[in-house]
């Protein structure tokens, strides 16, 4: 029996999911494993397997066996299958594979000397190699959005957040801007007079790392699919059969790589619970970035950050550090919800965290649209950290500007997803209380059950199921709502 044209088409996106497993392992490999000399044949071997996929997704018959999948006989799923195969090939034919290629090339060796130049405090090192990441993604920018109509900055956010643009964005974070102040300010007279005990170190990295292996397992993560090293940033990879985490520990503050496993873990159990029938077509990802980060702020803010769940952590960390003032339950709440604004993105309370989200979002917006250039960014970074956050950063660029590693490797486009995902994540919450009314109850003792159930049905076994904004409301029952998270906020912290 001759295949069909869908048929066909599912096999491509199999050889592509293959492919694609290939090179997140990789990548995970070369921020976790791979000795330093070899980051230039790395960097070659992952833009060579670019290439492969991008040739794959730009085969000229692919344009024939789309269009004629679309007069086929096709269930609703099998349609919104061929939905996402027709935007990721959409995608790929607006690049030539030189620039593919050259990006790849670009990011690997721009990211790997990050890792140096950041704790050397080296901006002008880091610009020469940042200046040609720049250039690239401007380029790829204006192809992407001479194929979608779009502008420069929204054709690169349309690849993590489908359907959101800039206008959007500047309305949701105009209006945080708006209250967001106040609040930091109000909650911080608040906590004045709520002591606070820090906890005593060292903490050895071992006694870290079989922490947050206890409390992965406590999460549900399935360690026969996946596993926890150490890199640089905190990031997951891999596929749903093999998702790879990783954490950063430093012996001083062990809270860092708790939450970030924390973090990590929420994107984790996301992938691990795709649903395995779909594995290989492009229905089976996850939607977008966003809702990805709903997942993990949904365990490292909502839940972790509750006071139920900090409860169950107090004989934990007597476990595994020993007995101090500071691992008393209200104590330790406090801890995790102190308020303070801070230089470190990942190391934010989640009250200042959208303002370090805005910072970034406002710069590369800028940058990619061409209003200014790579050396403009250090002065910009000072203004609107002294104007969002009262803060200080001038010389001090290895807490500032060079932070992050989504800059290095081209990521333009995806900061935004970091606050839509916290704004999901209230809204999922919200509803899950609303379905669950002893659902704080049920946390204090351990049992999460609720939390993962309601996210396996609504968020989890959906994928690409449904455009973003349907699947939210099928989710929630209504359309994203702002209003949850500036709530949860002051629910939380006054």
């Amino acid at each position: 029996m001759t295949a069909s044209y869908y048929d066909k088409l599912c096999r491509t996106w199999q050889r592509l999911y293959h492919y694609s497993h290939a090179a997140s392992i990789l990548g995970w490999d070369r921020n976790a494993m791979m000795p330093p000399k070899g980051n230039t044949a790395r960097a070659a071997a992952e833009a060579e397997l670019q290439g492969l996929m991008h040739r794959v997704r730009t085969d000229p018959k692919l344009a024939d066996e789309l269009r004629a999948a679309e007069s086929e006989s096709l269930t609703d799923i099998e349609r919104a299958n061929l939905r996402e195969m027709r935007r990721d090939w959409r995608e790929a034919n607006a690049l030539p594979e030189s620039l593919v290629q050259a990006k790849s090339l670009a990011g690997a060796e721009c990211e790997h000397a990050w890792r140096a130049q950041r704790a050397a405090n080296d901006w002008p090192g880091f610009l020469e190699n940042f200046r040609e990441v720049v250039r690239l993604s401007r380029e790829e920018a204006t192809l992407l959005a001479a194929d979608s109509g779009l502008s420069r900055y929204d054709a690169l956010m349309d690849r993590y957040e489908p359907g959101v643009r800039s206008a959007d964005i500047d309305r949701i974070f105009g209006d945080v801007k708006q209250w967001l102040p106040q609040l930091i300010t109000r909650v911080q007279a608040k906590q004045r007079d709520e002591p606070v005990i820090a906890p005593a170190g060292p903490f050895p990295v071992a006694r870290q790392r079989a922490m947050n292996l206890a409390i992965m397992q406590k999460l549900g993560f399935d360690f026969d699919s996946g596993r926890l090293d150490e890199s640089a940033h905190p990031f997951s990879g891999g596929v749903p059969e093999d998702v790879r985490l990783t954490t950063r520990y430093r012996e001083d503050d062990f809270v860092q790589s708790l939450m970030g496993t924390i973090h990590e873990t929420g994107h984790a159990r996301f992938e691990q619970n795709l649903p395995r029938e779909w594995l290989g077509l492009a229905i089976g990802r996850a939607r977008s970035y966003g809702l990805h980060e709903s997942q993990s702020l949904s365990f490292e803010m909502q839940l972790a950050r509750g006071r139920a769940f900090t409860d169950l952590l107090a004989p934990l960390l007597r476990q595994h550090f020993g007995d101090q003032p500071a691992f008393a339950p209200d104590n330790f709440h406090r801890v995790l919800t102190r308020v303070k604004p801070g230089f470190i993105r990942v190391n934010a309370d989640e009250v200042t965290y959208p303002a370090h989200i805005i910072l970034r979002y406002e710069i590369e917006r800028a940058l990619v649209e061409g209003d200014i250039e790579p050396d403009d960014i250090p002065a910009l970074w000072d203004e609107k950290m002294q104007t969002l956050l009262g803060l200080d950063t001038r010389g001090n660029f290895k807490d500032g500007c060079l932070q992050d590693v989504h800059w290095s490797d081209g990521s333009f486009g995806y900061f935004p997803s970091y606050t839509l995902g916290a704004m999901y994540a209230a809204q999922w919450f919200a509803a899950m209380r609303g379905a669950t009314p002893d659902l704080d109850a049920r946390i204090a003792t351990g049992d999460f059950t609720p939390v993962f159930d309601w996210l396996k049905t609504r968020v989890w076994s959906q994928a690409c199921r449904w455009e973003t904004p349907e699947l939210v409301r099928r989710a929630s029952g209504e359309a994203l709502n702002p209003a949850h998270f500036r709530k949860h906020l002051e629910t939380r912290y006054l």
